[in-house]
């Protein structure tokens, strides 16, 4: 990143219909089990972010054939075997594609190394290399972080394991790694995560049992398992459409239709939660593709909000993991709801690209906002009107879009440094909202 600041003019309304680039997790996930398994995949929409692309530039160094074709990737897996790379492969900022890439690693018969940027050599590792080395992989590291160093076992010895902090990556790396040991290897959780990969796994062919007893969720497989190639349509990724829903939400007169958005259930709590707080969010044409609900989202502007539900104000627990990558852009929003808003339980944005919860407080506060910041989260009061600021992105893509779409609002033009950052998930921000935007 080379820190660009940009000028953000404040905008009067979205307006129109457009298409998001595709999901990153299942972008991620697909290109994955596709260099995997045995055959050729098409991904469609591929999402065009720079983290998926350190995970095809990975694979390629680990044999797989990688081909860009307009909107598409089409690999050739490597039917259950990599080959060693004959580098470290790089990650950059990516910890999705570090951390699933080492279950896939560790059951494979080679040691390989995974770097990443700054950022990512910062963020804890030590909850995969427990389970890992559980199933008998050997995994070195700088005190619990990157550079990792994996060296596999084959087979693997399957384990039953209940992460100690609710993770999908965690609960993908572990089931990533059950596909090369020998029996049935599980994962539990008391709180929901996110299951594209057991979605995934099973449109590649492999069975996953998922059960739950009202507390504990499981998913299992039984491996060693051979996956076979399948073409996936990767639907638009919500977390980058949260963005526009809160921008469009915040513009009294705006009307925005978001077609072909990925509507998993364990990621759709965003749209819960927006309408709660009073939002004007509608669905249209719902539908399954690849195992994946899908359906074009409406958004009509409303200005300053009123909940609707008791509670609507507090973000916390289980919900507050469901919504780990929406919470900045939930933030913003809460400077325009009566009673403001509040997030408790989110300590992990404190280890995310950067610490999420000091550079939402900073940024609103910047703005005028009066926000009190927490050890796992914020409370910020609403609503107020935002002032233009000198803001910053910290190095980190979901703040840089979510003080975007605050300066939107503000009664001035506001300057964001580290504007560039948007490219590690959506680098056609910027240039989709200029177009969608009105009566600047």
């Amino acid at each position: 990143m080379n820190d660009a600041t940009m000028t953000l003019v404040p905008t009067k309304r979205l307006r129109g219909r457009t298409r998001l680039p595709g999901d990153k997790s299942i972008s991620h996930r697909a290109a994955m089990l596709a260099a995997l398994a045995r055959g050729r995949s098409t991904l469609t929409n591929f999402s065009t972010s720079a983290d998926c692309a350190s995970t095809l530039a990975c694979l390629r160094a680990l044999g797989a054939k990688v081909e860009r074709e307009a909107d598409s990737v089409v690999i050739e897996g490597v039917g259950g075997r990599f080959l060693p790379a004959t580098a470290p492969l790089d990650c950059g900022n990516s910890g999705t594609t570090m951390r699933l890439l080492a279950g896939m690693l560790a059951g494979q018969p080679f040691s390989a190394t995974l770097v990443g940027d700054a950022s990512l050599s910062r963020r804890p590792m030590q909850r995969i290399i427990e389970p890992l080395e559980q199933m008998g992989a050997s995994v070195a590291s700088t005190q619990g972080h990157a550079p990792l160093t994996i060296t596999g076992r084959s087979p693997l010895r399957p384990i039953a394991y209940q992460p100690p902090v609710p993770s999908a990556q965690v609960k993908s790396c572990v089931l990533l790694a059950g596909l090369q040991a020998e029996g049935r290897t599980c994962v539990r959780e008391t709180v929901r995560t996110r299951d594209h990969t057991e979605r995934l796994l099973r449109w590649f062919g492999l069975d996953v049992e998922q059960e739950t007893d009202g507390v504990t969720r499981t998913a299992s497989i039984t491996g060693p398992a051979l996956l076979s190639a399948r073409d996936v349509v990767i639907p638009g990724d919500i977390s980058s459409a949260t963005f526009f829903l809160v921008a469009a939400t915040l513009l009294a007169g705006s009307d925005l239709l978001i077609e072909a958005v990925g509507l998993n259930p364990t990621r759709t709590a965003v749209i819960r939660v927006l309408r709660s707080l009073g939002a004007e969010i509608s669905i249209e044409n719902a539908r399954v593709e690849c195992n994946e609900e899908v359906g074009d989202v409406r958004v009509c502007g409303v200005g300053r909000l009123s909940p609707r539900e008791p509670q609507a104000n507090l973000i916390c627990g289980a919900l507050t993991a469901e919504l780990i990558d929406e919470l900045p852009a939930l933030a913003v929003l809460g400077t325009q709801v009566e009673g403001g808003l509040e997030i408790r339980d989110a300590a992990e944005l404190r280890v995310k690209e950067s610490d999420r919860i000091r550079a939402t407080v900073d940024n609103l506060r910047a703005m005028g906002a009066e926000v009190e910041e927490r050890e796992d989260g914020l409370r910020v009061a609403g609503p107020v009107e935002l002032h233009a600021a000198q803001l910053d992105a910290r190095g980190d893509h979901r703040i840089a879009m979510a003080f975007a779409v605050a300066a939107l609002t503000a009664n001035a033009p506001s300057e964001l440094r580290g504007a560039d950052a948007v490219a590690i998930s959506f680098p056609e921000f910027f240039d989709l909202l200029a177009a969608l935007s009105q009566e600047r």
